[in-house]
């Protein structure tokens, strides 16, 4: 049925106008008294002689009657334009139908395809586009720090594109998509409640409902979910444009299960004497028209539909060009630029301009409150802003939109997860082969037909699990074969990950990502450990470091010279000429450390420095004598090999562990002749035959060094030279949604010192068994002795600081009394 309305009945230049809309919605009702509205007011606006005439049908929002309706309004009422409808699915058969009788179409569709354009050319897109509200979605997402994401939407092709958008939105702040949840247009109660009983048993908590403008549908939702208990602590939900703009329409009891619910709206300003006037005419009439509804605000629908018909009646003023005709008139709709209601109306390749800033919004109580606002490219600001003053944005919702009131009013902000018991696991590889079970231990239940693992790598990956922000199941699969086959499962779909001693290397990437190395990247040789060559001529000196023997011969000058002042004016022996004085003074300094040759002392200045001087002496005299012992009796060693040169110019042989990219690694980068390199399956071999000397070192990762250092502690050392190689990593399927939360806990965990606690046990647990015990030999040479047996000063510098102390105080009295009192001749000893 066509309904016709006319905007001037005196006039006989008319323009007849079709609209499509749902009339059984709150959407229709706005639109179809916003555009009665801009039909009037565009006539009165300046006694205009053109009459618009609407036409319009009710489609009841389905696209097979607004097809029909738009057959009808182009051959029944002749229209030459049809403004509506509001999804895609009804918008593409009408512009079907629009293009071939080449009438414009201005459809309320969100957003149209890129490809619509080609298509159909006389299809133009007359709302906004709100694309940019995911985005929205995304940065309140991130302020939270929630990391997954379950998508509530309608089962309809334009809710497809939406959830696409936001998953893109979602993926550049590293947020995970992980379900999406579609509901026929008309659900039923039974089946809300199974759909939402999925995403209640799964751990993820937030929800995003994108529902185009069913608002029955999505009463229906709230409230099914209220009864499921789940919007109480933990929950979060969060609501797009389309259902947000119409919470002011929603029954109360709606509200009242909404409560805590986010919600992102289209913003534009309403403070505009022309808006105003437009909302206080419209709130007066809709009443009027439609008694049953409590609520008579205009949302967006309403504006924008306002502004469409608008932008048509302008176009229809502007002069034709020759041909005229219908192509003529698109023209002149594309060529529209105008302030409406909504801002600034101007269509770009077909599209209206694109809305950039969204209303935040939370549900409290009967209604909602603003929280803030939020604007493509700069981020969230304070919706108090006048448009004369200049925002300030954050980045963060957190930094200002104070706080929020969450589903079940809890205290704190929630998670966004919860633990689920029922939660499909990702499934890990771990490998049987390990040579070092240190890394990974595998122990299997005949019985019950299960594993269980331990050992470094596991435990570390239990460590950053425990660290994510999410909850993560996942379950250990033992795998028996090669590194490189285990690689391979993930990318073959068997395994989601892999855990354990794993070496990034190139020939793995292809089937996998890997997390940052979580050891040192080094390839290391273990070489023997020989005597070291000392120069036996300055062996004497070895005790002491140089600065130790200086300082030695400077407190004991000083100390010459200090009792030789005391002294001289009492001792013949001890006066002469300034030559004979000198030497006296300087045979004085060292023949006193062992005796002072019957000289009588006749001060007891002189005697309380000589005192604490022979203790110092003594002290350095007995610890020279012991550490020269120590030197001659105990064996200093080094390693018997420094660099691979030395190796390759002696034509020794060398061995590896059982690891491919090693043996690829020794012959193509450091060159050694294949028929020189042996292949080890076992640590304890490939010792042995170090030690034996069949071969001259071996090659490994430093981690799996370190343990075998700490077992075999006598011996044996790691080669100064190393080399760069990937390191252990945990690998994860290509593109995994875990990767880069597992490394960032991975670095969390290091930083705590976590890692490093984890590495200490493994190394303290293992029992050092050294080589007699090992290898049979009762000969070999224990303990690595000391790099640098030298003492020096360092040890003694308390002693020093006592001895030149304690002379000092003695010079200083005797010159103090020397002033007082000077020395008569006849007390010098003849």
């Amino acid at each position: 049925m066509i309904t016709s309305t006319e905007a001037a009945i005196t006039n006989p230049s008319t323009f007849r106008i079709g609209a499509i809309v749902d009339e059984t919605s709150r959407i229709g009702k706005e639109q179809i008294l916003a555009m009665q509205m801009a039909a009037k007011d565009f006539h009165d606006s300046a006694n205009q002689s053109l009459v618009l005439n609407l036409y319009i049908t009710d489609s009841k929002g389905e696209p097979l009657r607004a097809a029909l309706s738009a057959q009808e309004l182009v051959n029944s009422s002749q229209v030459k334009a049809i403004v509506g409808p509001c999804s895609w699915e009804e918008t593409s058969l009408v512009a079907q139908i629009a293009t071939k009788n080449q009438i414009p179409l201005l459809s309320f569709a969100d957003s149209t395809p890129r490809w619509a354009r080609e298509r159909w050319p006389f299809l133009i897109q007359a709302s906004s586009s709100k694309s940019a509200q995911m985005k929205a979605i995304a940065a309140i997402i991130q302020s939270w720090n929630w990391h997954q994401v379950s998508v509530i939407t309608e089962d309809v092709e334009s809710s497809t594109k939406a959830v696409l958008q936001l998953s893109t939105a979602l993926r550049q702040v590293n947020v995970q998509l992980v379900d999406v949840i579609t509901l026929p247009p008309s659900s039923n109660p039974s089946l809300l409640s199974r759909q939402l009983e999925s995403l209640k048993v799964r751990p993820c908590r937030v929800f995003v409902v994108h529902l185009s403008s069913s608002t029955a549908l999505a009463e229906q939702l709230f409230r099914t979910a209220k009864d499921m208990k789940m919007l109480e602590r933990d929950y979060v939900w969060i609501t797009t444009h389309a259902f947000t703009s119409l919470l002011h329409t929603f029954h109360p009891s709606t509200i009242s299960a909404m409560q805590g619910v986010i919600g992102v709206k289209g913003h534009f300003t309403e403070t505009k004497p022309r808006y105003q006037s437009f909302s206080r005419r419209f709130r007066r009439r809709f009443s009027s028209a439609h008694p049953d509804e409590s609520n008579h605000e205009p949302s967006i629908f309403a504006v924008e539909a306002y502004d469409a018909v608008w932008a048509l009646a302008l176009s229809l003023l502007r002069p034709s060009n020759v041909t005229g005709g219908q192509e003529d008139l698109l023209n002149k709709l594309l060529l529209c630029n105008f302030n409406g209601l909504v801002g600034n109306v101007q269509f770009t390749l077909q599209k209206a301009g694109s809305l950039n800033t969204f209303e935040v919004i939370n549900v409290i109580g009967k209604r909602y409150n603003g929280l803030g606002l939020w604007t493509d490219g700069h981020g969230f600001s304070e919706n108090t802003v006048s448009e004369e003053e200049t925002a300030t944005y954050f980045s963060s919702m957190r930094d200002i939109m104070g706080h929020v009131i969450w589903p079940g009013r809890p205290r704190y902000s929630p998670k966004g997860w919860t633990p689920s018991p029922i939660s499909e696991p990702i499934i890990i590889g771990i490998p049987t082969e390990s040579i070092f079970k240190q890394f990974v231990d595998i122990e299997l239940d005949p019985v019950q037909n299960t594993i269980s693992a331990k050992g470094y790598a596991i435990d570390l990956f239990e460590k950053a699990v425990e660290q994510l922000p999410f909850y993560l199941p996942y379950q250990f699969h033992a795998f028996n074969g090669t590194y490189n086959a285990l690689v391979q499962q993930i990318y073959l779909k068997n395994f989601d990950a892999a855990v354990g001693d794993i070496a990034i290397v190139t020939n793995r990437l292809p089937y996998a990502d890997f997390t940052h190395p979580y050891t040192e990247s080094e390839l290391v040789m273990i070489v023997p450990l020989q005597s070291k060559k000392v120069n036996r001529a300055w062996l004497f000196t070895k005790p002491f470091t140089g600065s130790l023997w200086l300082l030695i011969f400077i407190i004991n000058i000083y100390n010459g010279f200090v009792v030789w002042m005391i002294e001289r004016d009492h001792c013949l022996k001890l006066r002469g000429s300034v030559g004979n004085q000198v030497g006296v003074m300087l045979s004085l300094s060292f023949t006193t450390l062992f005796t002072f040759q019957g000289l009588k002392l006749h001060s007891n200045l002189s005697r309380m420095a000589l005192v604490v001087w022979l203790f110092m002496a003594l002290a350095i005299t007995q610890t020279y004598t012991a550490n020269l012992s120590s030197i001659l009796t105990v064996p200093k060693l080094e390693p018997a090999i420094d660099n691979v040169e030395s190796i390759q110019m002696s034509r020794a042989n060398i061995g590896y562990l059982k690891v491919t990219y090693v043996a690829k690694y020794l012959e193509e980068v450091l060159h050694f002749s294949p028929k020189k390199v042996k292949e080890y399956t076992s640590p304890e071999d490939s010792m042995r035959d170090l030690h034996e000397g069949v071969i001259a070192a071996v090659f490994m990762e430093r981690p799996w060094a370190k343990i075998l250092l700490a077992r075999y502690c006598t011996g044996f050392t790691i080669a100064k030279q190393s080399f760069k190689v990937g390191g252990f990593g945990f690998a994860f399927s290509k593109g995994s949604p875990w990767l880069p939360y597992v490394t960032e806990a991975l670095v969390k965990v290091t930083e705590s010192g976590q890692l490093r606690d984890l590495e200490i046990d493994m190394i303290a647990s293992q029992k050092c068994v050294g080589n007699d015990e090992l290898l049979g030999d009762s000969s070999s040479e224990a303990g690595y002795g000391s790099s640098n047996p030298s003492l020096g000063a360092d040890s003694f510098w308390m002693l020093f600081v006592f001895t030149a102390g304690t002379s000092t105080l003695a010079l200083l009295m005797f010159m103090y009394w020397s002033e007082d009192e000077l020395p008569d001749s006849s007390s010098v000893v003849k």
